[in-house]
């Protein structure tokens, strides 16, 4: 293969943002072959926008067939991601998906499976990967730096979303149309980042989630988590997208101190001995080991979606390992779904997810959802499923 034949799956605006990058041949042995979208307007702004090279599909199974392509890059509503790549991995394609993976874990593992089972390489577009900060942050936990972690604290109110956005299309924050609210909407890079920069998966969470909080809209909006890990950590997750001016601070302490991000610098709060060693040794009394703050270099903003999907092209055509595997997508969106079902249980959630569970207290959630205001194609989706 001399280079990857790509089709973009959904002209919306992550659709819009990855086609342009493509036409302008900012990916290395990647071409745009072709686009797929129900709307004749999106079709119309590829005809005039990508030239009569790029082939245009009203129908996304069409694009599949065609031979036209290698690969896929889903850009549509969350229900659909794994209903989409599972159909094209069944036609041979490599498949590169937005974020996130998808509603509930149960049709993310089956998404999961027919990866596995196709041989073709899957990605996530978790281009949060790809900055920086967060790529040292990693370095730092998994080189043994910080020492075995003790607790994980990230609070990200910095999401704030005005009435008036909710209500700039019906589908919006509501159960049927996106499948949740903050944390399946704008949460999922850091719900990824969370587990991916520290390597710990809770074994336990209890999480308090306000729905329609200060706003007039279905879904949730306010999330507090409690999770604890195996090696006795403890972690708290705090979002929302109603506080002005809010914050984005990831906060990390380990034996060997303190890791800080926040305001686009990473801080290392750091020991010069181990405070356990400190704690066994020390007969003062009152006192602490001595402590070295360090600002930690990290220069630019990371490739981004760019990258991605530069790092998906070169999987495909050399082999080279993935920074994004689409596999682990299930990991964040098992996060959020523990806090929800925490939520409507009104209890602990241990881990792995009860996913039969979650999924009915979906269904519950979808049965009273105000679907009057969701369009027809959402509705589609939904009810399609692939559970």
């Amino acid at each position: 293969m001399a280079k990857v034949r790509i089709g973009v799956v959904g002209l919306g605006n992550m659709g819009t943002l990855h086609v342009q990058y493509l036409i302008k041949g900012e990916v290395e042995g990647a071409v745009l072959a072709a686009v797929s979208d129900p709307r004749p307007e999106r079709l119309a702004w590829a005809e005039s926008e990508l030239g009569n090279d790029v082939l245009r599909f009203t129908d996304t199974t069409e694009m599949f067939s065609s031979g036209a392509i290698d690969g896929v890059l889903i850009c549509t509503p969350h229900y659909s991601h794994p209903e989409q790549a599972i159909e094209a991995f069944k036609h041979g394609l490599h498949v590169l998906i937005e974020k996130p993976a998808g509603v509930y874990t149960a049709q993310v593992r089956e998404m999961n499976e027919a990866a596995a089972a196709s041989d073709r390489v899957f990605g996530i577009m978790y281009n949060q990967r790809t900055n920086p900060l967060y790529a040292k942050l990693r370095d730092l936990i998994s080189s043994g730096e910080l020492g075995e972690i003790r607790r994980t604290n990230w609070i990200i109110t910095s999401w704030y979303r005005s009435q008036s956005y909710y209500d700039s299309g019906g589908w919006r924050a509501t159960w049927a149309g996106e499948g949740g609210g903050v944390l399946i909407n704008q949460d999922p890079h850091q719900l990824d980042l969370w587990q991916w920069t520290t390597g710990l998966m809770p074994t336990r969470m209890r999480a308090f989630c306000s729905f329609g909080k200060h706003r007039n809209i279905e879904v949730e909006n306010d999330v507090t988590a409690y999770v604890e890990y195996e090696n006795g950590a403890t972690g708290l997750f705090v979002t929302s997208t109603f506080e002005t001016p809010g914050t984005n601070r990831f906060e990390i302490s380990g034996d060997r101190g303190k890791i800080v991000v926040e305001d686009d610098k990473l801080t290392f709060w750091r020991l010069r001995v181990p405070e356990s060693e400190f704690n066994s040794n020390f007969t003062g009394g009152f006192g602490q080991p001595e402590c070295w703050k360090c600002d930690v270099p990290v220069h630019g903003g990371g490739s981004q979606h760019l990258g991605i999907t530069r790092d998906w092209t070169q999987a495909i055509l050399n082999g080279t390992p993935l920074l994004a595997p689409g596999e682990e997508g299930i990991k964040g969106l098992s996060l959020s779904n523990a806090m929800l079902l925490s939520t409507w249980t009104d209890d602990w959630v241990q881990f792995p997810l009860n996913e039969d569970l979650f999924y009915s207290k979906l269904q519950e959630q979808i049965a009273k959802s105000n679907t009057n205001k969701v369009a027809g194609e959402y509705q589609t989706l939904n009810a399609k499923g692939t559970h």
